[in-house]
């Protein structure tokens, strides 16, 4: 388990920085509720990568990960926003192919 956002030098680092988080956040028992990811495309170029938890009860929490802006969103189950981290190193160069494969 990650404990800083300082720690996150991989894409497998920023998974379980933000599956750790969205958890948190409803009282969610990580090892019952996964995480799904699908990559973000703009202007038909790779830019980042959307994740989501789909809970108990409807519960759907969400983060996005803007690569050009290195900033993780996170959403709570109305849709509204309630986070905004700044990553404080660049994921390493093989996470950037992973985005683009």
């Amino acid at each position: 388990m990650l404990d800083t956002i300082e720690e996150i030098r991989s894409l497998n680092d920023l998974r379980t920085f933000i599956h750790h988080t969205l958890c948190e956040k409803e009282n969610l028992l990580e090892d019952q509720f996964e995480i799904t990811e699908m990559q973000l495309f703009r202007r038909g170029r790779d830019c980042g990568l959307r994740f989501s938890l789909n809970g108990p009860r409807s519960v759907r929490l969400e983060a996005i990960w803007a690569a050009d802006q290195n900033m993780i969103y996170f959403y709570d189950t109305r849709g509204d926003r309630y986070m905004k981290l700044r990553l404080r190193h660049r994921l390493l160069p093989e996470v950037a192919e992973a985005v683009a494969a």
